[in-house]
């Protein structure tokens, strides 16, 4: 079975993934495979550089992701750019690992943009991870030392959790304890092994 895991920016999809490789899921990373494709001398990072400019790596080479975010959340064509040299490596990585590893064992999909980029279509069961809007911009603005109009813009650049839940199978509400959401993971991959 392949599940897809979605929901908006600091919902709690990390959380997520961790209950569901706890419970022998096997985790495919699409922000981490984003990191590694974009690493210090990559073809990707080559094509990020050559549509932005030098100015978005450090002193080292290496690329500056607060400055690229900076950057595309605050416009939407730079945003779009990135996004067309990205997603089509994200996806196909993601693609050889599910061929190489689907007999084996249950897959989870952790991508914030399952939807927008189609991998939604790969999926057996999307679950989407959600919590109100007020928590999920205190707990934003936290974790990424933001202040709160940049962590609004960042949210609002997204595609809305509202029409993510929409296309869901299932939906998590996650504006409660740890302790409930690993309570709620449980029982709804119960659910979706025994269908």
């Amino acid at each position: 079975m392949i599940i897809g895991l979605s929901g908006g920016i600091a919902t709690g999809k990390s959380e997520a993934s961790k209950i569901f490789k706890k419970l022998g899921c096997y985790i495919i990373d699409a922000d981490k495979i984003s990191k590694q494709l974009t690493s210090k001398g990559s073809d990707v990072l080559k094509k990020i550089v050559e549509s932005f400019g030098t100015d978005i790596l450090t002193k080292t080479g290496s690329l500056n992701r607060r400055k690229l975010g900076q950057l595309i959340f605050s416009n939407k064509g730079a945003k779009l750019q990135l996004e067309r040299i990205l997603h089509v490596s994200i996806i196909k990585k993601i693609n050889e690992i599910v061929a190489k590893k689907y007999k084996d064992v249950d897959i989870v999909i952790d991508a914030p943009l399952l939807f927008e980029v189609g991998l939604d279509r790969i999926c057996d069961k999307v679950i989407v991870i959600y919590a109100k809007y007020s928590l999920q911009l205190k707990r934003f603005m936290k974790r990424d030392k933001l202040q709160k109009q940049e962590a609004e813009q960042r949210i609002a650049v997204q595609m809305p959790i509202e029409e993510k839940m929409m296309l869901a199978t299932v939906v998590i509400d996650n504006s409660f304890t740890l302790k409930e959401l690993n309570k709620n993971i449980k029982h709804i991959y119960l659910q979706l092994k025994s269908r």
